[in-house]
């Protein structure tokens, strides 16, 4: 333990003496050298929110968690903690905007994430049972729904007669992201329903999504999504580009 100890203390010495030399060979921090060295992408923002976490400056470290609105002024703060000329450097703002926007955009997507995981489902709230229908009419739109308590919802994978009661482990989250499948790629959707009720695969459609969505919404939470949404989003990722990763 006593080694290890020292390892790490001796590890972080020498990578901060390390920094402050490259800093002075090349006449650029180490925020300078990630977005002029690394193109655009996960690769570019996974770095710099490694060297803002790891900075010995508390303003640094605190600028991966502001509101989106102040991102702007954050930039600022850290162009002077830094003392980099804004005017000489006018592409370096620009890209650690784009970074922040990321970074603050996954811990928000996160908290929306999750209150959609904690609001249960409300056969009392029209805009819950408008969704619930939608579903219904998006993936049999040739059999309409004799009544809202019925048979007919295990016909698309519900376990009884009242899916409700199915959004208990993931809430109103499991029915956004089956209604938004069933309606931004219907034509799949119907062929995966259809492909569920073959017996050469036979599995229930919405308590699979609903499974899906249990493990797209712990690959979030986890950060295992980082990569792939700070590849596809070019700014904050949103809801959208979650239910998408979930189609």
């Amino acid at each position: 333990m006593f080694v290890q100890l020292c390892l790490y203390f001796y590890c972080k010495c020498l990578w901060r003496c390390l920094k402050f030399v490259v800093r002075k060979l090349t006449g650029r921090c180490e925020l300078q050298r990630i977005c002029y060295n690394t193109k655009p992408g996960a690769a570019r923002t996974m770095k710099i929110e490694a060297s803002l976490k790891g900075s010995k400056s508390k303003r640094l470290q605190t600028s991966v968690s502001v509101h989106p609105d102040a991102i702007e002024k954050t930039i600022d703060d850290i162009m002077e903690l830094k003392r980099i000329n804004s005017d000489i450097n006018p592409q370096l703002g620009v890209s650690l905007q784009a970074c922040l926007l990321q970074i603050v955009g996954y811990r928000n997507l996160i908290a929306e994430v999750e209150k959609l995981r904690r609001e249960p489902y409300d056969s009392e709230n029209p805009q819950h049972e408008e969704m619930l229908l939608k579903l219904w009419k998006c993936l049999k739109p040739n059999s309409p729904l004799k009544a809202r308590i019925s048979k007919q919802w295990c016909e698309i994978g519900f376990q009884g007669d009242d899916p409700k009661t199915d959004f208990r482990g993931m809430g109103l989250l499991g029915l956004h992201n089956l209604a938004y499948f069933a309606e931004w790629d219907t034509e799949i959707a119907q062929q995966v329903l259809s492909d569920s009720l073959q017996p050469k695969y036979s599995y229930s459609f919405a308590i699979v999504g609903i499974n899906i969505t249990d493990l797209a919404y712990n690959l979030l939470v986890s950060g295992a999504l980082k990569t792939h949404f700070y590849n596809v989003a070019p700014e904050a990722p949103t809801l959208t580009h979650f239910q998408q990763t979930f189609c």
